[in-house]
């Protein structure tokens, strides 16, 4: 245990001393004049500016969903999302959104469904964009929802027990018959919720962080319906599923079951990946209940999906 414990500080360590040289490289290859750092779990984030323009320089510790999000954020070309300036494997220059604000604080303030309105607007420009977009110039190594399945096989490969295996079954059965049966898969932001949604007083609502996927439009509706966090009562609720789903519906012109199917799906999908990112995962996870409130209303409107 404490050699285990003393390799872990010292991989560490060098990541930080790694992202400290990435950073400084960065900073001086594109110009960006530091006003203020900070760092996450994930990534270094630098304000400042380049060219006298307001700007963040955003550069990820390892590589992950993230490590190629310049490209995504170039292929949106800031259709829905921040536009991006530079970008190299790892790092992203992107326009600072000012003042910034998220929409978890007009979800806290009740204002769900004025939320949900402007989510799907955004996923309406950026949908727009991905339409038109030709197959061959997606991002370098962009995965499918395909791709993604893989995550339940690891997981019922693993022998691990917090969620329950017929839950994670279930959860495979309705992803991959939904992966088989997409129409018109677009390159989709791939992590779309309320904390990725800022305001900027120029360009509105925009998106950040993308993770990047390859699915149809309805698998986007997923990380919405489980967030934001800090309100799981809300999102756990089966009248504001229904309603969230059907503004998403009529505004975007969605299948209502497909999206509902992909929501319960990625629910599971979800608390796996959460273990593999070392949580302990239990009854109570969100995503797990989540999973469980919509279950019955799939076998409700959509019994198919669970056979």
């Amino acid at each position: 245990m404490l050699l285990q414990l003393a390799t872990a500080s010292f991989v560490n360590e060098l990541i930080e001393s790694n992202l400290s040289d990435r950073i400084q490289q960065h900073v001086r290859e594109w110009g960006v004049v530091v006003a203020d750092t900070r760092e996450t779990e994930s990534s270094g984030i630098i304000f400042g500016t380049c060219d006298n323009k307001p700007v963040v320089l955003k550069v990820i510790k390892r590589p992950g969903d993230e490590w190629y999000s310049g490209e995504i954020l170039k292929a949106f070309d800031g259709n829905g999302l921040a536009r991006v300036h530079r970008q190299a494997p790892g790092a992203v220059l992107m326009e600072r959104l000012t003042p910034g604000n998220s929409l978890v604080e007009i979800v806290i303030k009740g204002g769900d469904e004025e939320a949900t309105d402007i989510l799907a607007d955004v996923i309406q420009q950026m949908s727009a964009r991905a339409s038109s977009t030709d197959p061959l110039d997606l991002p370098t190594d962009c995965p499918t929802v395909h791709d993604w399945a893989r995550g339940f096989e690891r997981y019922l490969s693993a022998g691990d027990n917090q969620i329950p295996i017929d839950l994670v079954a279930a959860g495979q059965r309705v992803y991959l018959g939904l992966c088989a049966s997409q129409r018109r898969p677009i390159l989709l932001h791939g992590d779309l919720q309320h904390s990725n949604a800022l305001f900027d007083s120029n360009r509105g609502w925009l998106a950040i962080d993308p993770k990047g996927v390859v699915g149809e439009i309805e698998y986007e509706i997923g990380a919405v319906l489980r967030n934001p966090f800090e309100q799981p009562e809300l999102f756990l609720s089966r009248s504001t599923i229904e309603r969230r789903l059907a503004q998403f519906s009529s505004k975007l012109n969605l299948d209502f079951e497909r999206a509902l199917g992909w929501a319960f799906a990625q629910a599971v999908l979800s608390a796996i990946w959460g273990i593999e990112d070392g949580f302990v995962v239990d009854v109570t996870s969100p995503s797990l209940r989540l999973a469980n409130v919509i279950r019955p209303m799939l076998t409700a409107t959509e019994p198919r999906l669970l056979d």
